[in-house]
């Protein structure tokens, strides 16, 4: 019987092929924290970038392709996404897709807890992580993959009998990253986003509220959706922020705080810019950005997405 490994090497050959491009090819792999449920940015711009499902999905992909086009960089921007599943799902089920070509840049997750079935335990995200990359290095061997670590859920804080009930609003985040580092060490992968670690330093900062469950804080925005599991627009938005600063090392402040997208999904210019001023230090933090933050004048208007 052919190993994993075997099946993996066969599949690259048949698959893979001459592939030209002058652009940046970025696929995203995940769930529906990436695809946007809940919110306004599922449906975002679809246009913009390619679904390879065909569902039609802009999401945190298509805010990502704003930013880049603003920052006059050239990416070609895919997606491959599946509601409630880990990696372990695109493995079984949607490698044809994936390997349609090579691609220079990968971000992908697994399930919210790491494992749905073993809360907290990383073991199958590493087990997935090495499987993924290694097919993706067979595309491309000089693929540079990123695993995006994401938030703590309020859902399983603020509720009675969940695996981080009565936790810190941070400890969540804290422990999927622990998991996420420990797969990408074990797979050499190029870094991690730290997404869910940038959302408590929204909190810490002052623009982003604590608990849902007591009502929204006045002047404060929630980064969660009306589940309290999924992101709101703002939270899907400082997702694509880090994404952003991580795979092109550009601070994300120079996007200014008339940022096009966040003025046409309605936002102020002050949450836009609190939540470029989270993703700056989170990605700073991890000398992952260097500080170049663009200063507008005061009468600049907000300007429409190219």
């Amino acid at each position: 019987m052919k190993t994993f490994t075997t099946k993996i090497a066969a599949l690259v050959l048949m698959l893979n092929h001459a592939f030209v491009s002058g652009e940046t090819s970025v696929l995203f792999i995940g769930n529906s924290f990436t695809y946007g449920y809940g919110s306004a940015t599922k449906y975002y711009r679809a246009d913009s970038v390619t679904d390879l499902n065909n569902q039609g999905i802009g999401g945190v992909p298509a805010l990502f392709k704003s930013f880049t086009q603003q920052a006059s960089l050239d990416y070609d921007v895919y997606l491959e996404t599946r509601s409630g599943s880990a990696l372990d799902f695109h493995l079984e089920n949607k490698l044809v897709v994936i390997g349609k070509q090579p691609w220079d840049q990968v971000v992908m997750h697994g399930f919210s807890t790491l494992d749905s079935k073993k809360p907290g335990n990383p073991a199958l995200l590493i087990e997935t992580t090495e499987k993924m990359s290694t097919f993706l290095r067979g595309l491309n061997p000089k693929v540079e993959v990123f695993l995006t670590a994401t938030w703590s859920r309020a859902d399983l804080i603020y509720q009675t009998d969940r695996h981080w009930s009565g936790t810190a609003i941070g400890k969540m985040a804290l422990d999927v990253r622990a998991g996420y580092d420990k797969a990408a060490l074990a797979s050499q992968v190029k870094g991690v986003n730290g997404v869910g670690e940038a959302w408590t330093r929204a909190m810490k900062l002052g623009i982003a509220d604590t608990n849902p469950y007591d009502g929204i804080e006045f002047g404060k925005i929630s980064l969660w959706s009306w589940d309290h599991y999924h992101a709101s627009t703002y939270g899907y938005y400082l997702h694509a922020l880090v994404v952003f600063g991580n795979l092109t090392g550009f601070d994300p402040r120079s996007l200014g705080e008339n940022e096009c997208s966040g003025y046409e999904l309605g936002m102020s210019r002050h949450q836009v810019k609190m939540l470029q001023q989270a993703a700056y230090v989170q990605l700073e933090s991890e000398k992952k950005v260097k500080a170049a933050p663009l200063i507008l004048a005061e009468s600049a208007y907000p300007k429409h997405c190219i």
